[in-house]
This record gives C-alpha cells, sequence and structure tokens, in this order.
C-alpha cells in the first residue's frame, strides 16, 4: 500500500506535516517506537509510530530522523498525546531527510493504526502471493517441475514474512527457507515438529497444529495431502505424509491467508506425487530382484537384474558395487503391555492399514536420509514389498579390499534421529521392526542377506519399544536365540533367579542386582568391580556371598554366571 492511501482513510486522523512529493512510497510493514535509536529493529519500508518520549532537547530529532532515513522507513507519524502539537525541530529534521512526517490526533490510538496497515499490506501480498501460486501450479502440473517446493517457500519469505520449510514424517527436511537466518532447521526441531504432527493426526485434531518450541518459537504445521483422497483409517497415511511447517501462529489467521497456505500445501502436494513416480523404476527393480532371490532363481540370473539395478541407484559408477539388504514391517493392533514387554511377533489387526505399502513408504522415507542430518540425497535404495513385509536393496560404492566400510548401514544408528516422531505417529497400537544385513559382493550372497535382514528384524521384534532394529552383528552370540524362547520360559527363569534378589533390594535397598550386573560386566575382577561401583572390595565380596546365599548359585562356576547373564538379559 502507498503512504497517499493512507492520508486518505479519515477514520486513521493522520495530518500531513511535510513530504508530500513523497507519498508514493510503499508501506510494508509498521513499528511503534519510542527508542532513541531502534534501527535494530527495523528492515525498511515501515510506517513508524512515535510517542515522542525519546525526546529530551530540539538536537534529539535531527539525530532521530536521520537513524530512521538511513533504515530506508516509508514515513513517520508522531502522537500529540505527549507533547501536544508535533515540534517544529522535528518537522525541519524530516523536511532535511526527505522523510514524509503525520501527526496523529490524540483520540486515535497507534493501534488502530497498526491494524488497518497489517490488514492492508497483508490482504495486498497475499494476493500477489495467491497469483504467483496459481503460476507455478499451471507449470508443475502441466510440464516440467517449476523448481520444486523451494521456489513456493522462497514466495512465502519474500512476499509473506513467512519462514516455513516442508519435513517429512521422520522429521527429514525435505525444503526450507528462511530469509533472515539458516534455512536448514536444527534435527532436534525437525524432530519435535515431526513428532507433535504425528502425534495431533493421530488423535483427529484438525490442522493447522500450532506447537510451541523453547528457545525457537512458535510454528503451525499443516498437512501436504493435495488432491489425494482422504484414508479412512488414518494409520494408512499418518506415516507418510509430508508436512508443512510455518513458523508462525496460524490461530488467528484470516480464512482468506488460511485458504492460501491450502493452496501452498497442494502445490508442494504436486512435487511430492513427482518424486514417488521417479521411485516407481527403483521398486519395480527391488520387486523383480526379491522375486528372483525368493523363487531360488540362478545366480547368474539374480546377477544379470543387479547390473541393471547399479547403474539406476549409483549412476556413474565405474565399478560393480556391494549391496545391503533392510526389511521392515509396520504392525497395528499391538497393545502397549505386550510392546513395552517384548513379547513376540504380534498380530496385525485386520481393520489396520495394509501393512507391505505401508512399511515400503517408511522404509524409502528412513533410506533417503539414513544418517539422519536431515539432508535429501539422491536416493540409492529400492524398496519392494510382499505381504506385511517391506525389503530394500541398498547399493554401496564397492571399497576396496584395504578400505573401512563407512557407507554401510548399521542398525544401532538407523533409528536414532527418527525414533521420537515415529514413535508418536504409532502411538498406543503400532510398531516398526527393522533388521539390517551384512553387505554382500555378489548375487550368490544376497539370498543369504535378505534371510539374515529377516533374522535380525525378528530379533528387534522380540525388544521392547515401538520402533527398533537389529543388525547382522547381533545374530552371531546369544541375541539370536532369546527371540525365541517362549514367552513363559522366559519368565519362569528369570523369576528363578532374579525374584529373590529384586526382593531383597527392595526390603533393603541393598543394590544387589545392580551389583549382580557390574560383577558380570567385569567378568569377575573384584578390583574391577569394586571400583566401578566405588566401593572397598570387601564390602563387594559381602553382596555377592549375599547374592549367592540368596539364589543358591557360585558366581565363581561359568555355568552360573552364564545363567545369571541370561537373566539379565532376558528379564
Amino acid at each position: 500500500m502507498r503512504l497517499r492511501a493512507l492520508l486518505e482513510t479519515e477514520a486513521l486522523g493522520l495530518r500531513l506535516l511535510g513530504g508530500e512529493e513523497e507519498l508514493d512510497r510503499s508501506v510494508r510493514g509498521v513499528m511503534t517506537t519510542d527508542l532513541r535509536d531502534p534501527s535494530r529493529y527495523l528492515t525498511g519500508g515501515e510506517l513508524v509510530l512515535t510517542g515522542l518520549a525519546w525526546r529530551r532537547e530540539p538536537a534529539d530529532s535531527e539525530r532521530f530522523v536521520r537513524i530512521l532515513a538511513a533504515a530506508g522507513v516509508a514515513g513517520l507519524a508522531a502522537g500529540e498525546a505527549e507533547l501536544g502539537a508535533v515540534p517544529q525541530d522535528l518537522v525541519a529534521a524530516c523536511a532535511r531527510h526527505r522523510l514524509p512526517l503525520f501527526s496523529v490526533v490524540e483520540d486515535v490510538s497507534f493501534a488502530s493504526i497498526t491494524e488497518h496497515v497489517v490488514r492492508q499490506v497483508s490482504g495486498e501480498r497475499a494476493g500477489d502471493l495467491a497469483a504467483v501460486v496459481d503460476r507455478h501450479r499451471r507449470l508443475m502440473t502441466s510440464g516440467p517441475a517449476g523448481g520444486g517446493p523451494d521456489v513456493i517457500l522462497d514466495l512465502l519469505g519474500s512476499d509473506l514474512d513467512l519462514n516455513a520449510w516442508v519435513l517429512s514424517p521422520t522429521g527429514r527436511q525435505i525444503a526450507g527457507a528462511n530469509p533472515g537466518g539458516d534455512p536448514r532447521l536444527p534435527a532436534a526441531v525437525r524432530a519435535r515438529l515431526a513428532g507433535e504432527y504425528l502425534a495431533a493426526v493421530r488423535a483427529g485434531r484438525r490442522a493447522p497444529h500450532r506447537v510451541s518450541v523453547p528457545g525457537t518459537g512458535t510454528f503451525s504445521l499443516f498437512p501436504v495431502r493435495g488432491g489425494r483422497p482422504a484414508a479412512q483409517d488414518v494409520r494408512e497415511t499418518v506415516l507418510s505424509e509430508w508436512l508443512l511447517a510455518v513458523e508462525a501462529d496460524a490461530g488467528d489467521w484470516a480464512a482468506e491467508r488460511l485458504d492460501l497456505l491450502h493452496g501452498v500445501t497442494q502445490l508442494i502436494a504436486v512435487e511430492r506425487d513427482r518424486r514417488d513416480a521417479a521411485r516407481t523404476v527403483r521398486r519395480r527393480l527391488a520387486q523383480e530382484v526379491l522375486e528372483l532371490v525368493t523363487a531360488g532363481a540362478q545366480p547368474a540370473e539374480i546377477a544379470a537384474r543387479l547390473r541393471v539395478a547399479a547403474p539406476v541407484l549409483l549412476p556413474g559408477l565405474g565399478a560393480a558395487p556391494q549391496w545391503q539388504v533392510v526389511v521392515a514391517r509396520v504392525e497395528w493392533g499391538v497393545p502397549g503391555e505386550a510392546a513395552a514387554a517384548g513379547a513376540g511377533e504380534a498380530e496385525r489387526d485386520g481393520a489396520g492399514a495394509p501393512a507391505g505399502p505401508l512399511a515400503q513408504g517408511v522404509l524409502e522415507e528412513l533410506l533417503a536420509d539414513p544418517a539422519g542430518a536431515g539432508m535429501d540425497p539422491t536416493d540409492r535404495v529400492a524398496v519392494a514389498h510382499t505381504g506385511d513385509e517391506a525389503v530394500a536393496l541398498v547399493a554401496l560404492p564397492a571399497a576396496g579390499d584395504d578400505e573401512q566400510d563407512d557407507t554401510a548401514l548399521h542398525a544401532d544408528r538407523l533409528l536414532d534421529a527418527v525414533r521420537e516422531p515415529l514413535t508418536r505417529g504409532l502411538d498406543g497400537d503400532g510398531r516398526l521392526t527393522l533388521g539390517v544385513s551384512a553387505t554382500v559382493h555378489s548375487a550368490e550372497g544376497l539370498r543369504g542377506a535378505l534371510e539374515e535382514a529377516r533374522h535380525a528384524r525378528r530379533v528387534a521384534a522380540a525388544r521392547p519399544g515401538r520402533v527398533c532394529a537389529a543388525g547382522h552383528q547381533e545374530l552371531a552370540s546369544h541375541v539370536l536365540l532369546l527371540p525365541f524362547v517362549p514367552d513363559d520360559v522366559r519368565r519362569a527363569f528369570t523369576a528363578r533367579l532374579l525374584d529373590p534378589l529384586r526382593d531383597y533390594d527392595r526390603r533393603h535397598r541393598a543394590e544387589l542386582i545392580p551389583t549382580l550386573e557390574a560383577f558380570l560386566a567385569c567378568d569377575g575382577s573384584w578390583t574391577r568391580c569394586a571400583a566401578r561401583l566405588h566401593l572397598h572390595v570387601n564390602t563387594l565380596r559381602y553382596r555377592v556371598g549375599r547374592i549367592e546365599q540368596l539364589t543358591g548359585r557360585d558366581l565363581a562356576r561359568l555355568e552360573d554366571k552364564l545363567d545369571f547373564f541370561l537373566a539379565l538379559r532376558m528379564s
């Protein structure tokens, strides 16, 4: 809007004191201040409202106006409530610096002027941006991509002063725009926003969802659904939808602005559909390889299919890659007690979401950014699904004989950055379990890698928690056997060995269980265990003697040490 329009609005009670030739200046915002030096808060284009409390002597007017002119403000409006008529020294200073000056009559509040300017400026910006959004929508739906979500987020920042980010349900940043700062949100903030969004969707709350992040600010979260039909069961989409996070409180936004943000999410959804379509080739390759492996095809036939997949997943790669297999499963209808206790595989609710396709989408999202850095690298993953299971074929650059394989996926790191949001999305009735194989160098090893990943996933399924993973390293130890011990046997075994110690600890606060854990972790070394627990060796010997007395076992015997070790692992 122009300064001239403000002067012509009678309800604002503005009177022009100087600068008539500058009335065509654009007003981009409004600021009320009585600071002697408000420059740090000015960005240019503001109408500055002041009550003149900063003026103590005539020379103050020159200093104040010089600061405003250097900041590029549109104009100055001085209130008459404090000093009565606007001082002539201020009028003269504004004339020297060609800064339009208005007086504000006593019975008009600064709040009413601020509300009018904000409403007019926001309406004009929204109209301009809506036209740009419409143009980009036509470009992206009828031809080549119009620049992706980053372009439209840049427009939100430049035209509406809104910082915004597009996030995946795992908290991965897909796009972002923050003209005044770092365009990348910190990992902790991304995880918090994704978790709050998934929790709100599972609870059935209406968008936009308002989230306050301490030390960062307030965000409004909008779903990115586009023209897709709404799922009857929220579990079909909760782990696969993108979200738009806007750094603002949309609770008091006008309907026009909310409609504009809805249009922005539809535009971003077009880009989401494009990326899904680009994954079609990878999915088909993974499905073909999976079918060959499970059907027992000859290694030569599998190798031929892998040679087709390698250039797609690692374009420009000279040497033959290595491969890893990751298996994932999403289960619904898992009781909270069963998940917390880590009780075996749970039956999927018959009315729940189709587990295979959902697990496929979640696995693609996880492996697009396996380090949890919030990046969006080129896909090197092909994911298929069969039944309730998703299987990912991960291509890795070939490592030399003496090279450390730093590119391989590790189960213990894969879920660290995404555990919080995914746990919120699974809520009280779902689980995600993953298994990761070792790397293999040929088609002959692929069948073994698939079975290895499936075994590892079953190990993960026996653990407590909503989101669990296990790797191939754990299949070479007792960990592989524990998940397949019947639950009643596990409970009886641990109760017989550990319940006497727990009861004694409860009555006497003797810390026998922690002492036993430390003693076994120190391989039965008295001195190392005493140092670890900050105890005298005689005190440690007394506690170990009490453990042996209560259980009838001898911790000097290897068999009894092993029994205690397994009981602690299964408890």
